[in-house]
Parts: structure tokens; C-alpha cells; sequence
């Protein structure tokens, strides 16, 4: 296990290089041909931002990934490149569904994709991965279901594909919430990767990651002014979004004799509730209140902490602190706890902590209109 420890470290630090490597020269080449996002009533940010430093995502990881498989194949050590590359059809169909992603997103950054054809795309790169037998087909006991029939696997899984995607696209409203959140997200899948023994898709989320962390720093700590700060826009949501979907479920597949503690499903999912559970949320209150769920607005769980005053970085650091705290409970207590009851208890909490945080903006409204 040490040397896939080492493995994963490798493609981390290579990720991170060339992510760091490329954002200056995509932001150069945004403010020389203009492309940026325009503020709006619905957008928080002020200026002229580029939003095309998800470009930068894709390239970098599979970049590290494929450098470090030449170095082995150059060294002669086939035992390592056949555990985890040689003739896998997950890799081969992983890097189409991707592909799509990846080309939607940035058609979608330059010209828009309306969300019709996005939910088109996203299908397909469901199929693509269902295709290379990464679906779920075993609730593990969530609602006291086990396994279920394979065509109600393929629909549930296409479902989910979708649902994650667009997750996190729908989560990335102020800087370094959705790539903070994905960033928790593939520090706990790397680690489960690791002692599963799936190393493949260790390195995929420590590519990942070392892809979010130059990221996250220009776009949280960049200046705008001073041409620095960039949003990762669809092509990175997108992207990243499918890439935690994908692994989420190879997680949900893993044998149950696996070297790891707690329901697999909690393993799976639990880095992704609070984006997953966010969605769920404003998805239903749009129709409660006989509105498109597919149009954007202001009420997604970052909003609720702007408008009781905090600013953004506050608000994202809260979020942030929340999900990892609500994932590393929800990981340990998948140890001791049935995971129908589990589940039942973070609706609770997730429910009660919104109503609370409803009810301070009232209050909050209420106290500045009496002034």
C-alpha cells in the first residue's frame, strides 16, 4: 500500500503544478479576448471575471495520471501499470463520459448550452459509465433494501449521475464553496480508495484534488483588479461534478469484504450531502412555489448564510466546516448505526438547521426594519 500512498502524493504535487501552470495563461488569454462573466441580479460578484478555469481541470489530471503510467512503463514495472491501467474498460468509457462533460461545459462558458441539451449530455455520459459497469446495484440495507434488478440499477444510477452533476454546478454560487466542498470530497474517496485497494481510482481523486487546490486559491484569494481571480465556471462544475458522481458509486460497488469500516453507501455518499441534500431542498421549494426547478435563483444554502449577514468567505468557511464535520459523522457513526436511521437523522438535522436558519434571516429582516 505505501507505494500507491507515494503514487497518489506524485499525481497530487504533478496535478497541482500544471493546474497552477495553466490558470495565468487561460486568465491571460480571457482578458485579451474579453471572455468573462457578467454580473447580473442574481450573481454576487462584482467586475470582470473570467470563468473558464475549469478548462484547466481535465487536462491536468489526466496529464498526471498518464506521466506517472509512462514513468512506470519507461522503468519496466508492469506490475504496477497492470493493476491499475492496462485494458479497463472504466478507464476507456470513464474518459468519454468526461469528454462529453468536458466539451459542454465549455461551449456552455462561451456561447450557452441551454439546460435541455446539458441534461442530454449528461445522460450520455451516465450511459457511457453504466456501460463500463460502474452503477449502483445495492442499497446496502438503506430503507432495508439490498440488491435490485439491473434495468431498475441502470435508470436509478442515470438518475444519480445527474442529480451529483448537477449538484455541485448548482452549489458553486459564491468563491471556493463548490471547489471546497469537492476538495473534502476527494480527500475521504482517496483515503477509501486507498484501503479499499482500488488504487486507480485513488490516483483519479488525488489528481482531482491537486487539480482543486491551485484553483481554489485564485479564485478565493485573487484579485480581480489585478486580473487574478477566476471562477471554474461549467466546464469545471460539470466536470467535477461527474468525476464525484463516478466515484462515488465505484465506492457504492466495492465489494462488502472490503478493508474499510462503516456502509459503503455512507462511504459513497456522505461527501456529497450537504450539495445533494442543498439541491433536494430548493429543487422542491421552486414547485411548492409553482416555479421552474431548472431556472436559477437566490435560495441555495450559501444565500441563506448571506442574508443573515456574513460575507462570502465567512459563509464559505461555514459551509465548509459544516460538510466535512457532517461527513466524518456520518462516516463514523455508519460503524455503530443502521443506515436507514442514519439517514433519517441527517434529513432531521439537515431540516431542522434550515428552519433555524429561515427563521434568524426573519428576525434578522425584522430588527433592520424597525431601525
Amino acid at each position: 500500500m505505501s507505494i500507491w500512498i507515494l503514487n497518489a502524493l506524485a499525481v497530487f504535487a504533478i496535478s497541482l503544478l500544471i493546474t497552477g501552470f495553466i490558470i495565468p495563461q487561460i486568465l491571460l488569454i480571457a482578458f485579451r479576448k474579453q471572455l468573462f462573466d457578467v454580473p447580473d441580479e442574481r450573481k454576487i460578484h462584482q467586475g470582470a471575471v473570467p470563468r473558464l478555469g475549469g478548462i484547466a481541470f481535465m487536462p491536468s489530471i489526466i496529464l498526471s495520471i498518464s506521466f506517472l503510467a509512462g514513468c512506470y512503463i519507461l522503468n519496466g514495472n508492469n506490475e504496477v501499470i497492470n493493476s491499475f491501467l492496462i485494458n479497463k474498460l472504466p478507464e476507456a468509457f470513464g474518459l468519454c463520459s468526461l469528454l462529453i462533460m468536458y466539451l459542454v461545459g465549455i461551449a456552455d462558458d462561451l456561447v450557452g448550452v441551454k439546460y435541455r441539451a446539458k441534461f442530454a449530455a449528461q445522460i450520455l455520459s451516465a450511459i457511457f459509465i453504466i456501460a463500463a459497469g460502474i452503477y449502483v446495484s445495492n442499497l446496502h440495507g438503506l430503507f432495508w433494501i439490498g440488491t435490485f434488478p439491473t434495468p431498475i440499477a441502470i435508470l436509478f444510477t442515470i438518475l444519480l449521475i445527474v442529480f451529483i452533476t448537477n449538484s455541485i454546478n448548482l452549489i458553486d454560487g459564491i468563491d471556493g464553496l463548490a471547489s471546497g466542498l469537492s476538495s473534502i470530497a476527494c480527500i475521504f474517496y482517496g483515503y477509501f480508495f486507498i484501503q479499499a485497494g482500488d488504487y486507480f481510482f485513488s490516483l483519479v481523486a488525488l489528481a482531482t484534488l491537486g487539480a482543486l487546490v491551485p484553483f481554489f486559491g485564485y479564485n478565493v484569494f485573487g484579485n480581480a483588479a489585478k486580473h487574478k481571480k477566476i471562477f471554474m465556471g461549467d466546464t469545471g462544475a460539470l466536470t467535477i461534478g461527474l468525476l464525484l458522481s463516478i466515484m462515488s458509486i465505484r465506492i457504492c460497488n466495492l465489494p462488502v469484504n472490503v478493508s474499510l469500516s462503516g456502509n459503503l453507501l455512507v462511504l459513497a455518499f456522505a461527501p456529497l450531502m450537504i450539495p445533494c441534500l442543498d439541491v433536494l431542498r430548493v429543487y422542491f421549494r421552486r414547485l411548492r412555489n409553482h416555479r421552474n426547478p431548472f431556472l436559477p435563483d437566490k435560495t441555495h444554502i450559501h444565500h441563506k448564510f448571506l442574508a443573515l449577514g456574513m460575507r462570502q468567505r465567512y459563509a464559505m468557511i461555514t459551509i465548509l466546516s459544516i460538510s466535512f464535520l457532517f461527513t466524518l459523522t456520518n462516516v463514523l457513526l455508519s460503524e455503530v448505526m443502521d443506515v436507514t436511521m442514519l439517514f433519517i437523522l441527517d434529513l432531521t438535522v439537515w431540516v431542522l438547521g434550515n428552519v433555524w436558519l429561515t427563521q434568524a434571516i426573519k428576525r434578522r429582516e425584522e430588527a433592520r426594519s424597525n431601525i
